[in-house]
């Protein structure tokens, strides 16, 4: 069995889907996968079951009822993953957005003494490949935000492409974690910070999406915005829940 799987949420990606899991099976390192697909109209969930014979016990499948929100997808996954005992736990988009062969490096800096290795856009400037520069603002724009307000050293907390250990997932109340949307990278890493677990950042080249929509909405800006400060103070107030 591998110590590694690569959790991918998954809503109307059949563009992506398959591309995205065999470019992870064919890394030289052992992942696995689990697609965590909330009812696709477009079917991405029976694209993904036709392909578990093929790539059997190594590609999972978790279809939740309806769209849920990107956090709750990823909780769903985190504690499916620790109930089968992987010891590292990686987040990461369907769209390419995420250069698949990066889990190596993310795997390598968490095997080398970080508790939580996240591939980031912005450790060595502004490593984004076509986005608009009104999108490259208002991210770069949040990071500092989030610094400024939190306290955390992390250059990119909003980003999606991340390594966890088990330990930190595990010592992380996962069902308290409250936001859905962008914001949960920034709770996670939050979380983590304020227990004192090693965040290490791989400077990594983001590109935007070529097939499918981007699930980007102003609902989710507005959650990462006022979300942030009101973390903050929930954290000094309410120090048990987190």
């Amino acid at each position: 069995m591998s110590s590694s799987i690569v959790i991918i949420p998954t809503y109307n990606e059949i563009e992506n889907v398959e591309a995205i899991i065999r470019a992870v099976f064919d890394l030289q390192k052992e992942f696995h996968v689990l697609i965590v697909d909330d009812n696709s109209p477009d079917k991405t969930g029976d694209c993904v079951r036709g392909l578990q014979e093929e790539f059997k016990g190594k590609l999972f499948l978790e279809t939740r009822l309806e769209k849920s929100g990107l956090g709750t997808a990823y909780i769903h996954g985190f504690k499916w993953a620790i109930a089968k005992g992987y010891d590292y736990i990686f987040e990461m988009d369907a769209d390419f957005s995420h250069t698949p062969s990066d889990l190596l490096r993310l795997l390598k800096a968490c095997e080398n003494g970080a508790d939580l290795a996240v591939g980031s856009r912005y450790k060595k400037g502004v490593n984004v490949v076509n986005w608009p520069l009104h999108r490259v603002l208002l991210s770069y724009g949040a990071s500092i935000y989030v610094k400024l307000i939190t306290g955390m050293r992390v250059d990119d907390p909003t980003a999606g492409f991340v390594c966890y250990k088990r330990k930190v997932l595990e010592a992380i109340d996962l069902d308290s974690v409250r936001f859905v949307g962008y914001a949960f990278q920034i709770e996670m890493k939050f979380r983590a910070y304020l227990k004192h677990f090693k965040i290490e950042e791989v400077s990594i080249i983001f590109r935007d999406r070529v097939l499918g929509k981007s699930k980007m909405s102003s609902s989710i800006i507005s959650e990462a915005i006022w979300g942030v400060f009101v973390m903050k103070m929930r954290s000094l107030f309410l120090k048990n829940k987190f």
